[in-house]
């Protein structure tokens, strides 16, 4: 009898902690707008909460990195998802598939149909995911094994896509995003970019030729303004390349930059007409900061 008493004792106390492990997740998640939107047991086993129900401080930024993306995600989805379509999503550079999952559990889910595809060359992540996916009954959720320039062609992906995205896809990561969706006709691409470092290492080589031709050099003399302005028009040019290829750009913050330095949002809708007018200032910037070379190779689209 007293072994009996003993495991029913042990038996409430686990339910207790359970029990409290799951307030704990819900005041959690409350502070985001999150108290009965998401299920906890993705996030544990993403490892955003703990199994107390605890979030640390770096699960919170991303968490909140990712949720602010999804709102932004939603009305395009919901946009496409009209008269039926089941839309079609490309997350490049996915890593452990936060933003896949969370989009799915919090729109595709309800919505009955759409699907996501995370591309992650990292096997064991997208091993991991593929497992996730499976536990969690996400059945149109798929992932690739392979980095973002080799994916245009692969068999599992159909010739159009409707929406791709990129969080934090690291240096020319982001331009391959952007090539896969114009390849795609994506009808929509949202990205977030990350460590531009192409645009700057030619600016970097150019330096002294053009300190000599222009004063404008004084902008990226020094190494550290060399680094920041080569990020501001990378992102710059890709912008007009998006606007010189048929889409109107929005640009705007992501979230605050206390939780994040690379925290430039491009949104891109496709509308088919193509600005001629941001050809030639792209072209003209290249010319002036003497990035020549760099156009036919990331911007052939428009060339």
């Amino acid at each position: 009898m007293a072994k009996l008493r003993k495991q029913g004792a042990h038996a409430a106390s686990i339910q207790s902690q359970q029990e409290a492990g799951k307030h704990a997740a819900h005041s959690a998640l409350a502070d985001l707008g999150l108290a009965e939107d998401v299920s906890t047991e993705l996030l544990q086993a993403l490892h955003i909460l703990t199994r107390e129900g605890r979030i640390n401080q770096d699960s919170r930024r991303k968490l909140k990195q990712v949720l602010h993306l999804v709102r932004f995600i939603e009305p395009l989805i919901e946009d496409l998802a009209r008269d039926g379509h089941a839309p079609t999503l490309v997350d490049h550079g996915a890593g452990k598939s936060y933003l896949g999952f969370i989009l799915y559990d919090l729109v595709l889910r309800p919505l009955g149909r759409g699907r996501v595809v995370g591309v992650e060359f990292r096997q064991e992540l997208v091993a991991q995911s593929q497992a996730l996916a499976q536990r969690q009954g996400f059945d149109r959720m798929d992932f690739l094994p392979f980095a973002v320039a080799d994916t245009l062609n692969h068999p599992l992906l159909p010739e159009q896509i409707d929406i791709v995205t990129a969080l934090h896809a690291c240096d020319t990561a982001t331009d391959d995003a952007i090539a896969f969706g114009l390849a795609k006709n994506a009808q929509a691409m949202v990205l977030v970019p990350c460590c531009q470092a192409e645009l700057a290492s030619h600016m970097r080589s150019n330096k002294a030729l053009q300190l000599a031709k222009t004063p404008l050099a004084e902008l990226w003399r020094h190494p550290l303004h060399t680094r920041e302005m080569g990020s501001h028009t990378t992102n710059v040019l890709r912008c007009l390349y998006l606007e010189a290829c048929g889409y109107q750009v929005t640009v705007t913050e992501l979230i605050g930059w206390e939780h994040s330095m690379k925290n430039e949002l491009i949104i891109a809708r496709k509308t088919g007409q193509k600005k001629r007018s941001a050809r030639d200032r792209m072209l003209e910037i290249a010319s002036q900061l003497g990035l020549q070379d760099l156009l036919p190779v990331r911007f052939k689209e428009i060339l």
